[in-house]
């Protein structure tokens, strides 16, 4: 598989989870929990959870339909992938030091989410840093880029 397949495939993992976010208030019954909150607080949230979900569903747009773009060497494709790369190393990051593992030990469903998710948020980054490096070097020729 190369990169320009891989980028796809993530883009299209990204636009996946950015329409899912659109039903995880409904399974986490945020609507009950957020009532306890301040309006602030709970249009602050409902705010930041939009554009956290439209600015992945972008990220996956630019994946599937920008490849060659992305791929790219000049300034800026190195610039956004660079973003890109740290955005998801991030959330990686976050996976294993923010969420306390109360939330998953000890029940399935989310033990396995957690599984899944951090292999995607691993496939992403490593998807995203063989795309900044082939951007760095230039490695594009006439016949597309190189492999993964």
């Amino acid at each position: 598989m190369n990169i320009i397949l891989h980028l796809k495939v993530v883009g299209g993992l990204l636009v996946t989870l950015a329409l899912a976010n659109t039903q995880f208030g409904r399974y986490f019954k945020w609507k009950n929990e957020l009532a306890q909150v301040s309006l602030l607080t709970r249009q602050i949230f409902q705010v930041h959870g939009f554009f956290i979900a439209l600015i992945v569903g972008m990220m996956g747009v630019c994946s599937l339909f920008y490849t060659d773009a992305l791929l790219a060497s000049g300034a800026l494709s190195r610039i956004v992938l660079a973003g890109l790369v740290v955005f998801w190393i991030s959330r990686l990051a976050i996976q294993f030091f923010v969420y306390d593992p109360a939330i998953w030990r000890g029940r399935r469903f989310y033990t396995v989410m957690h599984v899944v998710f951090s292999i995607l948020w691993i496939y992403v980054v490593l998807t995203y840093s063989a795309a900044l490096h082939i951007a760095w070097k230039g490695t594009i020729s006439s016949t597309g880029p190189s492999a993964l």
